[in-house]
């Protein structure tokens, strides 16, 4: 049975790439997201992946770059519908929010086929991933530095929670943030619809970081084994769990020094930063108010009194 997304059409044992088209531009040309079939030989599931929801986390998109090639349809079962790039219009200029209408794309689902320019690309993309048993939305932590990690948003009281993990879970990054999402992300209205979501956030980068692709390049294909798409199968492996954040700014303006590292564990009391002067005087010291690992942090030295530094994932267990 042949499948089409956009102008991608593709038989069984077949891949195809085309546009899906979503509106026009200022000067009233057509545009459409590149997207791809995978249409495997024999039946099976159907998986949805999409990158750059937000147009500066370019990760996903280096993801997708690597894997379609890899993928063999007439060795697959089942089909992988692909959306490798979102936010057509952040992406264009690299940021993170949609500048025709000021509006983050993750916070649109469903969406609204004939609302703003992100409503409408919301909709269409929540319609191809509609279509799915499970979905992949590959995120990253904007340009902050950050731990590679798979997060399940739709909340522990979700009849979706344990599917969510799973799938989390077989992703297999290392760590979960298991926390429920703002509303409008896709990882929480996909859910809803009954569909197992999570958006797994690759580290964070300028550009892109070759580290945080190649996890999440094997972690697509540890999906694929473990939900039979490809034939090897693949064992769970345990993660480290968080079901908290703690996010700390800085309480005075100057550079910042971290004395900790991601990944690394904290301690209640323990130094996480130092702010001083440009010549090295010290201004401030904050500490963790909790025990957790330093999951997140900003990029740049400087900060201004009150700028986001660094987050610490708390409540940790592994599963």
């Amino acid at each position: 049975m042949t499948t089409t997304l956009g102008t991608a059409s593709a038989g069984p044992g077949e891949i195809d790439t085309g546009r899906l088209e979503v509106g026009e531009t200022r000067d009233g040309s057509p545009f459409g997201l590149p997207v791809a079939v995978v249409n495997g030989a024999k039946s099976g599931k159907t998986l949805y992946m999409q990158a750059a929801s937000d147009g500066d986390e370019l990760n996903g998109v280096g993801v997708v770059q690597r894997v379609v090639p890899r993928l063999d349809p007439t060795e697959l079962s089942g089909t992988i519908l692909i959306v490798g790039i979102v936010n057509y219009h952040a992406f264009q200029v690299a940021e993170h929010r949609n500048p025709i209408d000021d509006t983050k794309m993750n916070r649109a689902y469903p969406g609204n086929e004939g609302g703003t320019s992100t409503e409408r690309i919301a909709a269409a993309t929540f319609e191809a991933a509609s279509r799915a048993d499970l979905i992949l939305d590959l995120h990253q932590g904007s340009t902050s530095r950050m731990l590679d990690e798979v997060r399940v948003r739709c909340g522990k009281r979700h009849r979706l929670h344990d599917q969510c993990l799973e799938l989390a879970k077989a992703f297999g990054c290392g760590y979960v943030l298991d926390q429920k999402g703002p509303d409008g992300q896709l990882a929480r209205a996909a859910p809803d619809e009954g569909i197992p979501t999570v958006d797994p956030e690759l580290g964070g980068a300028v550009g892109w970081d070759e580290e945080s692709i190649r996890k999440g390049v094997a972690g697509v294909f540890n999906v694929l084994k473990y939900y039979n798409f490809l034939e090897e199968g693949t064992p769970l492996e345990t993660q480290t769990r968080a079901k908290g954040f703690e996010q700390y700014g800085a309480p005075a303006g100057g550079l910042v020094t971290r004395t900790k590292d991601l990944g690394d564990r904290v301690r209640p009391g323990e130094t996480l930063f130092e702010v001083t002067t440009p010549f090295g005087e010290p201004k401030a010291e904050v500490t963790a108010d909790s025990k957790g690992i330093l999951w997140r942090a900003r990029r740049l030295p400087q900060v201004a009194t009150g700028e986001y530094v660094c987050s610490v994932g708390t409540d940790i267990d592994e599963y």
